[in-house]
């Protein structure tokens, strides 16, 4: 989805065409799976983050045409709304200080962004959901010019045969709405860990993502309100998956899903999912050259799984595969996300590297079960795991998987400062229960419930780059 189209409205021919080489491709990739010609060794992290660009009242400024050409960076790129940018990382080899390093680079770039912003005479801010957006904001007026999203909101109305997208949410209290285009899509802004694994073990690392998913998003839930309304801790999870359903009864019409099953073999069974279970968005047609797998590659984009492989390339041309963790919200700091990452980092690759089974034999209905329970409760969630069975999110993350964090970062060669300084960070988060929801919604209530001064408030909170759970009211 991150490359422009020149085309934003489609025929029947350019589905039959993209079809056919959308099999070509993933026949190809069956066959370099079989080869073993995709890359094989090392591992290397970067991430992703959808940031906000505000006015002086805390609402959304719909500037990034002008921002974007004022920064002229190319790790800072256009989102589906023009109140949206979303900045990049350079990948880096998993060792070391790499996430020393990550930091570092991204305090960098989020300080000259903020810089831009403000000669622009705006604020920016990471958070899950924005507490001040309104309806009349997510219109097609605030849509980013690129075909792309013009094509995707066109194709998905189509697909549902003009009736709009309903939003039904019950949490703390329940919003029910309609809306008529996919910019509910916008209101969702995340953190997008990408984690490049060897390709033959990168199924076991999808698999393990799926279980860590649920305990780890109640320990970094930081969207609890949207509309007005006090709804799940991480309210930008059910909003995503609502917000380009195609309303059929097919599985394939849930185009963002926690996934059917583990995976048995390899990666390749998601592409092959893909082609078999879900229609084609975005027909575009590239040049036949199947050894880049545009098609398939676009087609993936369009496919949302919370955590989704991803083809990509090394310098020398040879394919690899990606794990692409797309649960974790937008801020608070940018301290509490790379304490989110490292978690999520060590967590995986301890399950992977510690035993036979990546799950520890957790079902994956109970994965599923546990992620939208965390979703929904945070830290309050009740959760299932293997040897401890129902127990609380706090000490399933504090007796079980920090640990075993700690060892997988220590196994990845993580320098051991590193390691004691970003998971501490979420052990204190955890000992407090100051997550970022949990933040939010005690200050919204020590406030006055006022959205304005909340927002005034969280904005300051963040620029003091220290992280949530050291954030006072």
């Amino acid at each position: 989805m991150g490359e422009e189209i020149s085309r934003s409205e489609f025929e029947a021919a350019d589905f039959a065409r993209f079809n056919a080489r959308l099999a070509g491709e993933t026949a190809l990739l069956r066959e370099q799976f079989g080869e073993g010609r995709l890359a094989s060794a090392g591992y290397a992290f970067g991430f992703e983050i959808e940031v906000w660009l505000l006015d002086h009242g805390y609402f959304p400024n719909s500037i990034n045409e002008a921002f974007l050409a004022r920064l002229d960076h190319p790790l800072v790129v256009p989102e589906l709304s023009r109140f949206n940018v979303e900045l990049n990382s350079v990948p880096l080899p998993l060792r070391g200080d790499a996430l020393l390093r990550a930091e570092m680079e991204l305090e960098r770039l989020w300080g000259h962004c903020n810089a831009v912003a403000h000669a622009m005479d705006a604020n920016m801010v990471m958070i899950g959901t924005l507490p001040t957006i309104r309806d009349e904001d997510l219109s097609l007026d605030n849509i980013s010019p690129l075909k792309r999203y013009h094509a995707l909101n066109h194709e998905v109305l189509r697909r549902r045969q003009g009736r709009p997208l309903r939003v039904d949410i019950a949490g703390r209290e329940r919003l029910v709405a309609e809306h008529g285009d996919v910019m509910l899509e916008a209101a969702t802004t995340s953190f997008q860990v990408h984690l490049q694994a060897p390709a033959a073990l990168a199924h076991r690392f999808y698999n393990a993502s799926l279980a860590v998913s649920g305990p780890l998003l109640a320990a970094c839930g930081n969207a609890p309100f949207l509309f007005g309304r006090s709804l799940w801790e991480e309210t930008r999870i059910p909003l995503f998956e609502q917000a380009v359903d195609l309303a059929g009864l097919h599985a394939g019409s849930r185009r963002v899903t926690f996934g059917e099953d583990y995976l048995r073999r390899s990666v390749l069974e998601c592409f092959e999912e893909n082609l078999r279970e879900y229609p084609v968005l975005l027909p575009l047609e590239f040049p036949d050259r199947p050894h880049e797998f545009r098609h398939l590659r676009l087609h993936n984009g369009t496919i949302w799984r919370w955590n989704r492989p991803l083809l990509g390339f090394d310098e020398d041309g040879r394919p690899h595969v990606r794990i692409e963790h797309r649960i974790l919200p937008a801020g608070p700091s940018i301290l509490d996300m790379l304490a989110n990452a490292a978690a999520y980092l060590g967590m995986v690759y301890a399950l992977v590297h510690e035993g036979e089974d990546e799950t520890l034999g957790l079902p994956f209905a109970t994965a599923r079960r546990n992620f939208y329970a965390a979703a929904r409760d945070g830290l309050r969630a009740r959760l299932e795991w293997p040897g401890a069975g129902e127990t609380s999110a706090r000490d399933l993350l504090e007796g079980e998987l920090l640990p075993r964090a700690a060892r997988g970062l220590a196994r990845l060669d993580i320098d051991a400062e590193d390691i004691e300084r970003y998971l501490g960070v979420l052990g204190a988060r955890l000992a407090g229960g100051a997550t970022g929801a949990a933040w939010q919604q005690a200050c919204f209530e020590s406030r006055g419930r006022d959205f304005y001064e909340l927002m005034a408030t969280y904005c300051e909170r963040q620029r003091s780059r220290a992280p949530v759970h050291e954030w006072d009211l």
